[in-house]
């Protein structure tokens, strides 16, 4: 599968489009461009558990840390669960930064479906289970969403465009990255 990705200000040129295969421990890659839209990533990979259990240990944001080279931690409010509805708190990390964010649950669809909006209408992370031979393709996805886009146009004005290209790329990295290791916990259970 083919992907492009959009060139961002951390050492690329702006609004170039680089076309590549990308392989990152099996898994595969798919983007949306232009920039100026809802960027949108998605990856795949295929992991030797069934797609309920898959569900079960992503949808329990609790684990997020576990798994995500951004998101160190992550609560419920009171006794929130994962149902449509539900908000939770997630701690993040860079090395410039800290940061939380609340997220709503928006699909909580077990074996299915599990997703969530940053901040009620910001960015939408999405993980969806399909059974295969050899386990359940597990993609994750990422949207910049209109509510995102124009809080950081009001936030950063000039250089919204490369904030949102810096995110952008932390998506970028960051998928594989989680895929990658929820491959690694969930199949040596």
């Amino acid at each position: 599968m083919i992907a492009a990705s959009r060139a961002t200000s951390r050492g690329r040129v702006p609004g170039a489009a680089i076309v590549h295969t990308p392989r990152y421990n099996g898994v595969v890659a798919l983007w949306k461009a232009p920039l100026t839209a809802n960027p949108t990533f998605a990856q795949s990979i295929v992991i030797d558990r069934s797609s309920e259990d898959l569900y079960d240990m992503v949808s329990d944001v609790t684990r997020m840390g576990e798994w995500s080279p951004v998101c160190k931690a992550c609560w419920w409010d009171e006794a929130a669960r994962p149902k449509v509805g539900a908000w939770f708190t997630g701690r993040n990390e860079l090395p410039e930064r800290t940061w939380e964010t609340r997220s709503e649950v928006v699909v909580a669809d077990r074996g299915r479906e599990f997703a969530f909006v940053v901040g009620g209408d910001r960015v939408r992370w999405g993980y969806t289970f399909t059974p295969v031979v050899g386990g359940t393709q597990v993609t994750e996805s990422w949207e910049f969403l209109p509510g995102g886009i124009a809080l950081f146009e009001d936030r950063f004005g000039a250089e919204a465009q490369a904030q949102i290209a810096d995110r952008t790329e932390d998506a970028l990295t960051g998928i594989p990255a989680t895929l990658a290791v929820l491959k690694r916990i969930a199949e040596s259970r």
